[in-house]
């Protein structure tokens, strides 16, 4: 992971530098703001490459980006881009069709090399994230795919299933080898889904029906994460949320390494672990039931069962040791 921030830079120098280093060199887009403003500019990002893509988290003080024709030709690209939406929203305008907004949690995509400006609506300023992936990895020759001007996610039963790939995404980055292989599934996955959105990939062909199978079973999973603490968490109940059968909720669990239960049980240990290193003086029995353990027996049982230790002992090894 790359990361950089203008608290690098002095002063006075940081929205040149931010303009032609970072805007120009590394993103090849042009950036603009009004000179008795520059004095308070502040910037900084982090850059990921994995699985054929790279993942650039990005947040700034308020100004204007192009990316013009000129700055195409310059630093062409020949990537699709899908970008979320982290801030108080954005505007795009100057290309093709109609301008747009993008709210905070929205999603929007675009091929690289289309001209387009872009500006945060809010004082905050710039947060988002955008994934870039090369043309040349897409197992696709559809010449549309280069002709994608920025547009935001208009279907809203795929908006869900993005933002838990771009959170697993951001978690399997830091995962170690394991994580880099996720991280190469999910990648393909979100362009795949945006395609899909594009009307370019059908979802009902082997590619949209791996991308919605990965999809669901991260979502699954995070609605899973959320509702640890309900000693009535089901497979009925996870499969309403996600809006599939009960049969297609299990279907997704039986290509993954854990099944829903074992999925469950895994998240509610991991939990507790958690819970014992943030609160070390807080009861046992407490964050059993916080997890969602039906009882103080089972917790102790299946921890055991787990970690060959009882969750006493875990805590008692100290925070060096866990």
């Amino acid at each position: 992971m790359y990361r950089w921030c203008t608290d690098e830079v002095e002063p006075h120098d940081r929205f040149d530098y931010w303009r032609e280093v970072r805007s120009k060199g590394l993103f090849g887009v042009t950036a603009e703001l009004e000179r008795e403003r520059r004095g308070d500019f502040y910037g900084e990002f982090s850059l990921r490459q994995f699985g054929g893509g790279g993942l650039v988290e990005l947040k700034a003080s308020h100004y204007t980006v192009e990316r013009s024709t000129s700055d195409i030709a310059y630093a062409p690209g020949d990537s699709i881009c899908v970008y979320q939406q982290l801030g108080s929203g954005g505007w795009f305008g100057g290309m093709r069709g109609s301008d747009f907004a993008i709210a905070n949690g929205g999603f929007a995509t675009s091929h690289t090399d289309l001209p387009y400006r872009t500006t945060p609506l809010g004082a905050g300023g710039f947060h988002l994230r955008i994934l870039k992936i090369p043309v040349s990895a897409l197992p696709t020759e559809d010449r549309r795919v280069r002709e994608l001007a920025p547009r935001m996610f208009d279907d809203p039963t795929l908006a869900p299933l993005l933002g838990a790939c771009f959170a697993d995404l951001g978690e399997a980055a830091v995962g170690g080898d394991d994580g880099t292989a996720d991280a190469a599934s999910l990648v393909q996955t979100l362009a795949h889904l945006a395609l899909i959105e594009r009307g370019i990939v059908r979802p009902g062909s082997r590619l949209g029906q791996a991308a919605l199978r990965t999809a669901r079973l991260s979502q699954a999973r995070r609605l899973i994460a959320g509702h640890l603490q309900n000693p009535d968490l089901a497979p009925a109940m996870v499969a309403d949320l996600l809006a599939v059968s009960v049969r297609h909720l299990h279907m997704l669990f039986e290509a993954a390494e854990k099944s829903f239960s074992q999925t469950v049980t895994n998240e509610r240990l991991k939990q507790s672990r958690r819970l014992m290193r943030e609160a070390p003086d807080r009861l046992i029995v407490d964050i059993a039931t916080s997890c969602g353990f039906e009882s103080l027996a089972t917790y102790y049982r299946v921890f055991n069962a787990a970690y060959g230790m009882a969750p006493g002992d875990f805590r008692a090894q100290g925070p060096d040791q866990r």
